[in-house]
């Protein structure tokens, strides 16, 4: 069943993954008029790639209870895990820190995101992903 509930999560965070490079081509720009470039879409999924992610080592780590909607204890949550198990990369935590202290500007916040900070989360998102990967596959967690 647990293996299950990976492939979920799983599923969410490389879908999200491959909706945040989609959104990033160029030639998806119609008539490259700039105007018409995805301003924050890419920087929400990306957030949302890295907290499916995170729930997918977290649930395949033994945490039962995931939070739905405030997501700040996740990145403590995950380390501390991590801790757990003697893992010695955790440089993933950092880049979910980041991108969790993004997520209410990003999606919520009534102010104009300069494109430097939703490069930046897009640039976040993906290392988080790629460490992601790799840790859960280091960690043989069923169903990754």
């Amino acid at each position: 069943m647990i293996a299950v509930e990976i492939q979920h999560y799983l599923s969410r965070a490389r879908d999200f993954r491959k909706g945040v490079e989609c959104l990033g081509r160029e030639d998806l720009y119609i008539l490259n008029d700039e105007s018409v470039k995805f301003r924050y879409s890419p920087a929400q999924l990306g957030i949302n790639c890295a907290i499916s992610y995170s729930d997918a080592l977290r649930s395949g780590m033994g945490r039962e209870k995931l939070s739905s909607g405030d997501h700040s204890t996740a990145a403590s949550d995950l380390e501390s895990l991590l801790k757990s198990r003697n893992v010695e990369s955790r440089k993933g935590i950092g880049h979910l820190k980041k991108l969790l202290r993004m997520k209410n500007r990003i999606a919520y916040d009534p102010v104009m995101v300069r494109e430097n900070e939703v490069d930046d989360a897009v640039k976040q998102a993906e290392r988080f992903a790629d460490w992601a990967e790799e840790a859960g596959r280091k960690l043989k967690i069923e169903g990754w």
